[in-house]
């Protein structure tokens, strides 16, 4: 692979000895392996009150994703954190201004007060991470009450400062996106310690909406190229993902053609990829990252009581290509801090 240090025979024997351990095996990963050679695991909906009390919980088992569902609440003009409120705060950010203050105070916050968390956290640890942070903007954006994709790049920035790692990072020197990603300009897990990938996806009210004409992933894409047009990607802060599985190059179903290199992450049903026939191959070939969500409902399905099991499904999923592997397994600290060599 360009760019990357192969992975040495011995490196390969740690990492199916630390597995048959029932061990982590982050330690088999070299911090000099580039992000794109590296499958880690992500946490669903780590704001959740009942998966962890405080956020802060959910960094503490070092995941490589945490997802966030946000709501542009159109009334308030604020950006809620919630799974089902559109007007309403139900989560488990607090309003810390410290690092000591990140495990008490009051919850249901709204998503500057988790993104101060985050860089909170990331703060206290600076050898954690790279952190890819996946907001699913539940009805999209609502640019008419001032919560477009030029809103929430300057909430992003206001909050998380330089621990982000934006598209312009990516792509310097490079015609665009795609060209960087196929080049593996990703940089290695030790030079994004302490980093945020911001990643978005189109909600599911969104995705449910018929009369919805402007996804997040199209709006935020010509968002990218526009700010590239003006000479100012810089301000960009997040990556849209192309969201849901479909075989050969899924950027296809973008009829504006010229939106397409905007797109080097994608995000899908674990199932629909690796038991539907496509060639996730084509993803690791092009160093895309590949999130792969509900990984354990991958046939046969495997619960949060079993880590053996999970350690056994992460590892399944590394070598069918996964970057992220997304699942409910918040009960399994040790497998939520996994990372394998991909592929």
């Amino acid at each position: 692979m360009r760019g990357t240090r192969p992975l040495s025979a011995l490196t390969c024997t740690a990492v199916l000895a630390a597995v048959l351990a029932g061990q982590p095996a982050s330690a088999a990963v070299e911090p000099t392996v580039r992000v794109s050679a590296t499958t880690v695991v992500g946490t669903h909906n780590a704001y959740e009150r009942g998966t962890y009390t405080y956020l802060a919980q959910s960094l503490d088992a070092r995941p490589g994703l945490i997802e966030l569902d946000v709501w542009p609440d159109v009334f308030a003009r604020q950006w809620r954190v919630s799974h089902s409120n559109p007007v309403g705060n139900d989560n488990n950010c607090v309003a810390a201004t410290s690092a000591t203050q990140l495990y008490t105070g009051t919850r249901n916050k709204n998503l500057e007060h988790c993104l101060d968390d985050i860089r909170l956290w990331l703060g206290a640890h600076p050898d954690a991470g790279p952190l890819i942070l996946k907001l699913e903007l539940k009805t999209g954006f609502s640019s008419r009450t001032g919560q477009g994709p030029a809103q929430l790049d300057a909430l992003l920035a206001a909050r998380l400062g330089d621990r982000v790692f934006r598209p312009a990072d990516l792509k310097g020197g490079y015609a665009s996106l795609d060209a960087a990603a196929r080049a593996d300009a990703w940089p290695t897990r030790q030079q994004l310690a302490g980093k945020v990938i911001v990643e978005l996806i189109p909600g599911t009210v969104e995705e449910g909406n018929p009369t919805d004409t402007l996804r997040t992933d199209v709006e935020y894409a010509r968002h990218l190229s526009a700010l590239a047009a003006a000479g100012t990607l810089v301000r960009a802060q997040a990556f849209p993902a192309v969201h849901n599985a479909q075989a050969g190059d899924p950027r296809t179903r973008y009829t504006e053609v010229s939106l397409r290199p905007w797109f080097v992450v994608f995000d899908g049903d674990a199932s629909a990829y690796v038991t539907g026939g496509i060639d996730t191959a084509w993803y690791h070939a092009n160093h895309y990252l590949l999130v792969m969500t509900d990984a354990q409902n991958v046939p046969p399905a495997v619960g949060n009581t079993d880590p053996d099991a999970a350690r056994a499904r992460v590892a399944e999923l590394a070598a069918a290509h996964a970057s992220v592997t997304s699942a409910d397994w918040a009960a399994l600290p040790a497998v939520v801090g996994e990372v394998l060599p991909r592929g």
